[in-house]
């Protein structure tokens, strides 16, 4: 062999060493670039630990978010009409809330209507538009006429008289305001609420405690 045959061999063997490595996947020198079985292995649990991990934070997450529902003051027990006291409501978790419900800020307020014990405090059963003269109470009284009280409305002025049995009538109350009209339920007479000095809502207690109350109407004044 001459030595221009040799070098042409050594060229064509060197044009197929480059193209071998040309057709060659990329890959860790020496080694092919395909994952042989324990490196599929491993990226399988590589993902699967993942997967785990993802799955732990997220349920962290929905056990530790803070909950939403929705609270209302609702009744410790059976409630008169009257100025509402500490002890008086708690705050109850409703879903859904009933449409109107009060949240807060409901003591010192006067309860238009009897409440049973559990039952949701609504912004109708406060009274809004005549609230109480400083230094006065809420006074429920109730009439021995039901039929009196469709002749009062909140705002009127009254006197409130009390009879026993043989005993001719005495004024125990005199220019007292109508506050609140609550709703009649029943047959036992008219209850109606009224804004009394202390001394004014005890002579009231104790006179419809063994009389009958009815009331006189005093004339509006421009």
């Amino acid at each position: 062999m001459n030595g221009s045959s040799a070098a042409g061999t050594t060229a064509a063997a060197g044009a197929g060493w480059t193209r071998l490595a040309r057709r060659q996947p990329p890959g860790r020198p020496g080694r092919p670039g395909r994952l042989g079985p324990l490196g599929r292995l491993g990226r399988r649990r590589r993902l699967v630990a993942a997967a785990v991990a993802g799955f732990g934070v997220l349920s962290a997450y929905i056990a530790l978010r803070p909950t939403h529902t929705p609270s209302a003051l609702v009744a410790t027990h059976d409630l008169s009409p009257g100025v509402l006291k500490p002890g008086d409501l708690r705050p109850a978790a409703l879903t859904p809330p009933p449409s109107g419900a009060v949240r807060s800020g409901a003591i010192g307020r006067v309860l238009a209507g009897a409440m049973r014990r559990g039952e949701p405090l609504t912004d109708v059963r406060l009274l809004h538009s005549l609230p109480l003269p400083p230094g006065t109470v809420a006074t429920p009284v109730r009439l021995a006429d039901p039929d009196t009280a469709q002749l009062i409305a909140p705002g009127s002025t009254i006197g409130v008289l009390a009879a026993w049995e043989g005993q001719p009538a005495q004024l125990v109350a005199d220019d007292v305001t109508v506050v609140t009209i609550p709703k009649a339920d029943d047959d036992h007479g008219a209850l109606i609420v009224l804004a009394t000095t202390p001394s004014q809502a005890t002579q009231l207690a104790a006179a419809q405690a063994g009389g009958r109350l009815s009331i006189t109407i005093k004339p509006h004044l421009k």
